[in-house]
C-alpha cells in the first residue's frame, strides 16, 4: 500500500508536467487522452488502494522525507490514509475520473485544450496532496494548490474580460479565508509545538479544556478559513461568479471537490471543534443561514449554471449544519453523494449548453426534452436526488441523516432551517428542469439543439446517474475509526422524521409542478410588480451581498488608493526618481561621439579642478 499512495498524486502531476511542456504539440486529442489517462490511473490506484483497506482496516502512514527542519519545527512531507482520506480520495480521482472523459467531449473544437488539461491534473493533484497530508502544513499546500488552480480554469476564457474578473474575484475572497487558516496553523504551533494532524488530536485535549478562549480562537481561525473555500457566508460571493469557466470545470471543483474541502478541513480537525462548543455551533448556524439564503437565490436565477452554483452553495450548507450538530459522518456522507448528483447535473447542463451553441439563459431554452433525452434524464435523477426523493435517490439517505442528527442532537431550530431547504430546493429544482426541458423553445440555439454522441459524452452521465439512485446510498464510507459516531436516538423518532422529511420534498415538487406548469401566468404577474418584484430582484441578486461588498469594502479602498496617489511621501519617493531620471537625460546628451568635444570637456574639467586646488591654498 505504501508503495502505491504516492501514485495518486504523482500520476496527475506527471501529466501536468507532460502537457506544460509540450509547447500544445499534442493537439486536442493527444491533450485529452493524457489528461484523462493520468488521472484515470490515480483512479485506478485508488480502487486498488481500497481492496486493500477493505482488507485490513487500519491508518496507513508514509513519510516521503523531512521538508523543513527549523528548530522544534520540522514538519514531513508525509502521507496519511484513513478511512476519512480514503473516502476523499475516491471522490476526487473516481467522480474526476468521469468529468475529464466528459470534458474531451465538452472541450472538443476549443482554444487552449492543452492548458486546460494542464490545469485540471494539477488541481486533481493538489487536491489529493489536500487530503492525504498528515500534517496541516502540507494540507495547506494542496488548499493553495487547488485555489490556484481554481483562479486559472475560471479565467480560462481570458479574452473575456468578465470571466478574468470572476476569477480574480474568487482568488482574492478565497484568500481572505487562506489568512485566517494561515494565522490559525501559527496559533496551533505555538501551543501545541506541532502541526501534525494525529499529534494535534491527541494533545489539543491535554492542553486545552472544554470551552478555553484559545481553543476557541483557534477553532474560529480555521472556520475562517473553511468558508472561504466551502463558499459559506459570508465569504461566499465568488462561487456564482466562478460559473464562468468551462462547465467540468464548475462540475469538478466548484460542485465535487474544492468546495467541500472546508468540510474536510472540519472534519479532520474535530477534535480541536469539539473542544470548542460555541464555535462548533456556529458552524450549525452558518451552514442553517447560508443553505436558505442560496436556495432562495437559486429560486430567482436565469443562468442555468447559477442556479445549480446557488444549489451547491446550499448543498454545502447542509454538510456544515451536520458539522454543527457534530453529525460528522452525515456530513462525509453527504459530500460523498452530493459529489454524484451535483456533477451529473453541471455536466448534464454542459451537455444542454453545447448543444444549445452555448445558450446558457433558461428563459431562451425551453422543448429540449425529446431533442437530449440524455441530458433530460440527467437532469431528472439528479434532480431527484438533489431534492431528495424519498427511498430511491442516494440524496434521500444522507440529506435524512443530516436532518436526523440535528434532532437527535437536540437543535429544532436548524432541524426546521433544514426542512425549509429541502422544501426550497424541490421548488427551484423543478423549475429548472420545466424551464429548459419543458414549454415551447424560447430561441433559435434551442430550436435548433443537437444531441451529443459518443462514449465521452454518454458514459459519464450514465455512470453518475447509476451513482445519484440508491446505488450510491450503498456505498457505506468507512468513517466508524476515524469520525466522532452519530447521535443515536428512538428508531420511531427516526422514522416519523423520514416521513416528515419525504413529505416535505414531494410538497414542494407538487407545489413547483402548480406553479411552473400550470400557474405560469399567474407566477410571471406576481414577480413584475410589487412585493413580488422586489423579492425577484432581491433574490436574484443574492440578497444584495455583492453590493453591500461594493459599497462598504470596494469602493472605499479604490477611493484610499486614488488618493495614496497623490500622497506627500509618495510625491517626495517620486521626486528622487524624477531626479535621477533628469541627471541620466542631461549626461546622455553629452555622449555625442565627438573625439574634439571629448577632448575639450577633459581639458575644462582639469582646468576647473586646478583652479580650485589653487583657490583652496
Amino acid at each position: 500500500m505504501t508503495l502505491l499512495l504516492p501514485l495518486t498524486f504523482l500520476l496527475p502531476l506527471a501529466g501536468t508536467l507532460i502537457l506544460a511542456f509540450s509547447h500544445a504539440r499534442l493537439g486536442v486529442r493527444g491533450s485529452a487522452w493524457v489528461g484523462v489517462t493520468s488521472v484515470g490511473l490515480a483512479a485506478l490506484v485508488t480502487a486498488l488502494l481500497t481492496y486493500q483497506f477493505i482488507g485490513a482496516p487500519r491508518a496507513y502512514e508514509m513519510t516521503l522525507w523531512r521538508w523543513i527542519a527549523v528548530g522544534d519545527f520540522q514538519p514531513t512531507f508525509g502521507l496519511r490514509l484513513d478511512g476519512l482520506s480514503l473516502t476523499m480520495l475516491g471522490v476526487i480521482t473516481g467522480v474526476g475520473l468521469l468529468i475529464h472523459w466528459f470534458a474531451a467531449w465538452y472541450m472538443h473544437g476549443e482554444e487552449g485544450v492543452t492548458r486546460f488539461y494542464a490545469y485540471m491534473n494539477l488541481f486533481v493533484a493538489s487536491m489529493v496532496l489536500l487530503v492525504l497530508g498528515d500534517n496541516l502544513l502540507l494540507l495547506f499546500l494542496g488548499w493553495e494548490g487547488v485555489g490556484l488552480c481554481s483562479y486559472l480554469l475560471i479565467g480560462h476564457y481570458y479574452h473575456t474580460a468578465a470571466n478574468g474578473w470572476a476569477a480574480f474575484k474568487a482568488f482574492i475572497v478565497t484568500r481572505i479565508g487562506d489568512a485566517f487558516l494561515a494565522i490559525g496553523l501559527f496559533l496551533l504551533f505555538h501551543e501545541l509545538g506541532t502541526l501534525n494532524v494525529a499529534e494535534i488530536l491527541q494533545r489539543a485535549p491535554e492542553a486545552w479544556s472544554a470551552g478555553d478562549p484559545t481553543v476557541q480562537l483557534a477553532a474560529l481561525l480555521l472556520l475562517g478559513g473553511a468558508l472561504g473555500k466551502s463558499a459559506q457566508l459570508p465569504l461566499h460571493t465568488w462561487l456564482a461568479d466562478a460559473m464562468a469557466g468551462p462547465t467540468p470545470v464548475s462540475a469538478l471543483i466548484h460542485a465535487a471537490t474544492m468546495v467541500t474541502a472546508g468540510v474536510y478541513l472540519i472534519a479532520r480537525m474535530h477534535g480541536v471543534f469539539l473542544l470548542a462548543p460555541d464555535v462548533l455551533l456556529l458552524v450549525g448556524v452558518i451552514g442553517a443561514l447560508t443553505l436558505l439564503m442560496a436556495a432562495f437565490a437559486a429560486l430567482a436565477q436565469t443562468d442555468i449554471k447559477r442556479v445549480l452554483a446557488y444549489s451547491t452553495m446550499s448543498q454545502i450548507g447542509y454538510m456544515f449544519l451536520a458539522l454543527g450538530v457534530g453529525g460528522f459522518e452525515a456530513a462525509i456522507f453527504h459530500l460523498m453523494t452530493h459529489a454524484f448528483f451535483k456533477a451529473l447535473l453541471f455536466l448534464s447542463a454542459g451537455a444542454v449548453i453545447v448543444s444549445c451553441h452555448h445558450e446558457q439563459d433558461i428563459r431562451r431554452l425551453g422543448g429540449l426534452w425529446q431533442r437530449l433525452p440524455l441530458a433530460y434524464a440527467g437532469f431528472v435523477v439528479g434532480g431527484a436526488a438533489l431534492a431528495a426523493l424519498p427511498l430511491v435517490t442516494a440524496g434521500f439517505y444522507s440529506k435524512d441523516e443530516i436532518l436526523w442528527q440535528a434532532l437527535a442532537s437536540g437543535h429544532g431550530g436548524l432541524l426546521l432551517a433544514g426542512l425549509l431547504g429541502a422544501l426550497l430546493t424541490s421548488l427551484y429544482t423543478l423549475r429548472l428542469i420545466v424551464g429548459v426541458f419543458h414549454g415551447k423553445p424560447g430561441s433559435d440555439n434551442a430550436r435548433d439543439a443537437e444531441s451529443g454522441s459518443g462514449l465521452a459524452h454518454g458514459l459519464p452521465l450514465i455512470v453518475l446517474a447509476l451513482l445519484s439512485t440508491l446505488l450510491g446510498a450503498w456505498i457505506e464510507p468507512p468513517l466508524g475509526a476515524v469520525l466522532p459516531g452519530p447521535h443515536e436516538g428512538g428508531e420511531g423518532w427516526h422514522l416519523a422524521l423520514e416521513i416528515m422529511a419525504s413529505g416535505v420534498a414531494l410538497a414542494g415538487i407538487a407545489l413547483g409542478a402548480w406553479l411552473f406548469l400550470r400557474r405560469q401566468a399567474w407566477l410571471a404577474d406576481i414577480v413584475s410588480h410589487g412585493w413580488g418584484a422586489k423579492s425577484w430582484r432581491l433574490w436574484h441578486h443574492a440578497w444584495g451581498f455583492d453590493t453591500g461588498y461594493d459599497r462598504l469594502l470596494v469602493s472605499p479602498y479604490r477611493s484610499l488608493v486614488a488618493w495614496m496617489r497623490s500622497d506627500v511621501v509618495d510625491a517626495v519617493v517620486g521626486l528622487v526618481a524624477r531626479l535621477a531620471w533628469w541627471l541620466h537625460v542631461g549626461l546622455a546628451r553629452t555622449q555625442t561621439g565627438k573625439l574634439r568635444l571629448y577632448a575639450a570637456s577633459m581639458v575644462l574639467g582639469a582646468t576647473l579642478v586646478l583652479v580650485a586646488m589653487a583657490l583652496a591654498a
